[in-house]
């Protein structure tokens, strides 16, 4: 479940003179609740890697998606056969998944504290040298035209369905070179909604994304920067702003980075060779 109703005190402001009008109504809210992800070997053992809080749906995209940009998996034959990927815990179905793997899972991972978002004040030379061992540099092209890139953003607008009732979630989109979309995903947390699309692509054995553009309906953090980077995408196109530890990031490991894109313009902060203008 995406979305729920509470009731709200709506509150509509008359003319200056006049007294504010209030009604109570039921107003369409996004759904956040916890996710524990665990890994599980082939002897079944599970191990706890993290609790994320997410918007229900899509969720064995987004434990897949998060074990890759966390460079605890590789690629689609690293995972269990074909409908044993994911499991859910009995006791608690909506709030366990385990990610069953096709090979022994080496616990010693899990002993790093997985480098964390801005809002943990993490040391940026830390962050940046161990996606530089992650994720591979990567290659020249594809190249994108400029009107192009203009359409994403009313494209993937339009696969927001739940945004469209609520206002209170994060989406990521992966288009192709000519702007079809492929892929669209939303969420509470703006790197929810990434992983989600970049689990869907491990799933469908379609990493790295070295023809892919993906879009995100907010601004440009570190932590989206590095998804993108170790899913192999060269470009990535956000609405808002990029952090400065993003674009460090971006010209480090050779992603093409675009930031405001909206309104019929943007920003191109690395790597503008990409884009056709």
């Amino acid at each position: 479940m995406s979305k729920t109703r509470v009731e709200v005190l709506r509150v509509l402001l008359p003319a200056p003179a006049g007294q504010p009008e209030q009604e109570r109504v039921l107003d369409a809210v996004a759904v956040e609740e916890p996710l524990e992800i665990r890994v599980a070997g082939p002897d079944g053992a599970a191990s706890r890697v993290a609790v994320t809080m997410r918007t229900p749906g899509h969720d064995d995209e987004l434990a897949v998606g998060f074990l890759r940009g966390e460079g605890l998996i590789e690629a689609r034959d690293d995972l269990a056969a074909e409908g044993e990927v994911t499991q859910r815990a009995a006791a608690d179905p909506d709030q366990v998944v385990t990610v069953r793997l096709a090979r022994r899972f080496d616990t010693s991972l899990l002993q790093r504290n997985f480098y964390a978002t801005s809002s943990c004040g993490v040391c940026g030379k830390a962050a940046l040298d161990f996606i530089e061992v992650a994720a591979a540099p990567l290659a020249p092209g594809p190249v994108v035209a400029a009107a192009t890139l203009l359409g994403l953003p009313a494209a993937l607008r339009l696969a927001q369905a739940t945004f469209a009732s609520t206002g209170g979630l994060h989406a990521t989109g992966r288009f192709d070179v000519d702007g079809d979309l492929l892929c669209a995903r939303e969420d509470v947390g703006r790197h929810n909604a990434m992983d989600k699309v970049i689990g869907r692509a491990l799933l469908d054995d379609a990493l790295p994304l070295a023809t892919s553009v993906l879009v995100v309906s907010g601004r440009a953090s570190f932590e989206l920067v590095q998804k993108a980077a170790v899913a192999g995408a060269p470009i990535l196109c956000a609405v808002s702003a990029p952090s400065s530890l993003a674009v460090r990031l971006a010209e480090r490991v050779g992603l093409t980075l675009v930031g405001f894109l909206r309104d019929g313009r943007f920003n191109i902060y690395s790597h503008p060779a990409r884009i056709a203008l």
